[in-house]
Order: C-alpha cells, then sequence, then structure tokens
C-alpha cells in the first residue's frame, strides 16, 4: 500500500477524483444536474465540490470502433438500451464479429458478391513496341514457374498472388504520391487501383489455407518480391502505360493458370475440399461452397482486373492521365 503522502502528492497532480466508464450512465442529483453527451463525443465533467446529491457523474464515453451507436448513452431508460445493444451499423451491413441482417449472420468488413459472367477470353493483340515488349515479359516468366510449381496449382496459385497484390499496391502508393505533390485529385484511380491490391491479397490468404508452402516456396517468396517489386516501382516510373500492360498481361496468364486448376479438380487430379471460412465470408459464398467455387470466383476477379489495366494502359497511350477517365471504382 501506497503512504498518505504519496497519495497526496498523486492526487495534487491528477486532480480531483474522476469517474470512467465505457458503460451508459444515469447522472445522479437534482433535475437541473442533468449531463448530455453529444453523438460520437466524449464528455467530462468536473465534480461539483457542493452537495453529493448535487454533483453530476463523469464519464467517458468509448465507442466501438465499427458501428457508433446513435442514440446518447447518458440517461438512457432500460427499453432503450435493451434496443440500442441490439443496433448495429457497418459498410457491409452488420458490425464485424455482431449480427447482422435477419439471418444474424456476422458479415466481414470487406465483403461483395463476385460477377462470375465475365468475358474470360479477351485478349489484347499486342500491336506496338512497348506492347510486345510487356506481352514476352510475361510470357518468359511463364516458363520457370511451370517448371518449378508443375501440376501442383495450389502452391502455383499462393505464388502468383504474392506477384499480382504488388502492382495495384504501387500504382495507388504513387498515384498517391502525384496527388499530394500536385495538390490535385486522382479521379478514384488510386482508391481502384488500392482495391485491386486488396483483392489479390485476399486471393493469398484463401490459397493459404489451402496449399501449405514449403519452407523453400516461402523463401521463393521472398525472392520474387524484392525483385518484382523494384522493378515494377521503377517501371512504373518511367512508363505507367508499360506497366499497366505488363499487369494486364499477367492477368490473362493468371485465367489460364486458373483454368488449368479447375480442369484439374474436375479431373479428381485436386481434391474439391470445402471453401475456406475466409473465402465464404470474403465473397459471401453459401456454407457449402467447395474449392471449384472458390478457384472460378477468383479467375473471375484476375479477369476484371485484366480490362483494368489494359483499359488504364489505353488511356496513357491515347495521351490523357488517368484522373481524366472515370475509374472503375469496385470492378473487381
Amino acid at each position: 500500500m501506497m503512504s498518505r503522502g504519496a497519495t497526496g502528492v498523486i492526487r495534487s497532480v491528477v486532480g480531483p477524483p474522476r469517474c470512467f466508464s465505457t458503460a451508459a450512465v444515469r447522472t445522479i442529483g437534482t433535475d437541473s444536474a442533468t449531463a448530455k453527451i453529444s453523438n460520437g463525443a466524449a464528455g467530462f465533467f468536473p465534480l461539483n465540490p457542493g452537495k453529493a446529491s448535487e454533483r453530476a457523474a463523469v464519464t467517458w464515453i468509448r465507442f466501438p470502433v465499427m458501428g457508433a451507436r446513435n442514440a446518447s448513452t447518458v440517461a438512457l431508460d432500460a427499453k432503450e438500451q435493451k434496443e440500442e445493444e441490439k443496433v448495429g451499423t457497418g459498410s457491409a451491413g452488420g458490425v464485424a464479429g455482431g449480427t447482422g441482417g435477419n439471418d444474424d449472420k456476422a458479415i466481414p468488413w470487406e465483403t461483395y458478391k463476385a460477377n462470375v459472367e465475365i468475358d474470360l477470353k479477351k485478349h489484347h493483340v499486342p500491336v506496338t513496341f512497348l506492347d510486345k515488349v510487356a506481352f514476352w515479359t510475361v510470357k518468359s516468366l511463364r516458363y520457370p514457374t511451370d517448371l518449378f510449381f508443375q501440376s501442383r496449382y495450389g502452391c502455383r496459385a499462393m505464388m502468383l498472388e504474392t506477384v499480382a497484390a504488388v502492382p495495384g499496391m504501387v500504382g495507388g502508393m504513387l498515384l498517391h504520391c502525384k496527388s499530394l505533390r500536385r495538390f490535385e485529385h486522382s479521379g478514384g484511380w488510386i482508391k481502384t487501383l488500392l482495391e485491386e491490391a486488396e483483392n489479390e491479397r485476399m486471393h493469398l490468404m484463401t490459397f493459404m489455407e489451402v496449399a501449405k508452402p514449403r519452407w523453400y516456396e516461402r523463401a521463393l517468396v521472398f525472392a520474387v518480391q524484392g525483385v518484382f517489386f523494384n522493378a515494377y516501382f521503377l517501371g512504373y516510373l518511367v512508363s505507367p502505360k508499360f506497366a499497366h500492360r505488363v499487369t494486364g498481361y499477367l492477368e490473362e496468364e493468371a485465367i489460364h493458370s486458373y483454368t488449368e486448376f479447375l480442369k484439374e479438380l474436375d479431373a479428381g487430379r485436386i481434391e474439391n475440399v470445402p471453401a475456406p471460412a475466409i473465402a465464404v465470408d470474403y465473397w459471401q459464398l453459401p456454407p457449402e461452397a467447395t474449392l471449384r467455387d472458390v478457384v472460378v470466383i477468383v479467375r473471375a476477379d484476375e479477369a476484371h482486373h485484366r480490362d483494368v489495366n489494359h483499359f488504364a494502359s489505353d488511356i496513357h497511350y491515347q495521351g490523357h492521365e488517368l484522373k481524366e477517365a472515370p475509374a472503375p471504382l469496385g470492378y473487381h
């Protein structure tokens, strides 16, 4: 226990006693001594040195990260408190880890329904010199990948996604810095490219549940990402149209790889296991979804990224900046 002298020193520094609470409280005292806290704000009221019956309760209100309550958290009736606990708000229709909608299912923060009706056979025919360089650069990268992974498509997908998530992040980062330097908007392209990077990262998180990479495959990820990130960063600084064209062709190769993956699943050479829980949540799949359903959706995502990056490269080829054309927001 602390001595009385030490306690007195602490009180002199801290000040008068304060009450802290993360729950709703009822004020104490007369009708005039009522504390009100505006929505979303933290309130602090020093204790009244007068009579105890005239003192107002002091409270700090802490809201959850997502789904802040819409009503005051002070002086609520018991009925209002009970109703408030049942109500939550979130960007995806519910609070993460809570209940949302009528089916009382937890809905992750970032989810969406994939569009699998996209044309998978689109191909940008290389015409210009830069297009041909981009095309054959990507084609040359496929041969060592085929040789290393062969028919291990789960690990191939893992490696592919560690690379595919880099271009969107690099492009979005450089556009972000450009927007800051020039004090101008990006036309939504920063968000589009960062959405692409996040979508590719979720592909990786999904396939990590399916394919357990070996130690040398993890080491290979370090090496490939280190080389590819820096190469793509420099390439984007020199020629954004070339960088986006490379990404477009990378996505075309990804579509081909996932098509082969599906053939192996359909032939029974790869077990069609239940879809990982992270995939069921992220793409809002039914509980009985399988690995095949996940591969179909991931392949559709790659097709969307293919179109976005070829479109971005075409904008630069026409002598315009990306901000001059509407960004395909939400176009996974």
